[in-house]
């Protein structure tokens, strides 16, 4: 693994955690109507799909289990149409989705470390 992949996935992990720190404690009705939360949380999830550009395709095939294209997509939905982003799908994202990303990704790093 090319040592920019490397940084590029330590990255993500460090935006999932900013994520679940600025959603730590809310519900859904907590977190939608604090703008502050609202756009930290969204530009961090913006920010691990840019980091899916520095990932190879061989490690993509790899880890075929990450969903990477919807990663990325996700970022291209955020980046173009942020005000057509659906905050319920954000709220699942962060209570469903990104705890087990992030243990995808260590995995990745510790495979990858040995």
């Amino acid at each position: 693994m090319k040592n920019k992949e490397y940084m590029s996935i330590r990255k993500m992990i460090d935006y999932i955690d900013k994520a679940l720190r600025y959603t730590k404690g809310c519900n859904f009705e907590d977190f939608i109507i604090n703008e502050e939360k609202v756009d930290a949380t969204v530009f961090a999830i913006s920010q691990i799909g840019e980091l899916v550009k520095n990932i190879s395709k061989e490690t993509m095939q790899r880890y075929p289990q990450i969903e990477w294209v919807i990663i990325k997509n996700l970022r291209n939905k955020i980046v173009h149409d942020y005000e057509g982003i659906k905050l319920n799908f954000i709220w699942d994202i962060i209570t469903e989705d990104i705890v087990l990303l992030k243990s995808d990704l260590e995995q990745i790093i510790k495979e990858n470390t040995k």
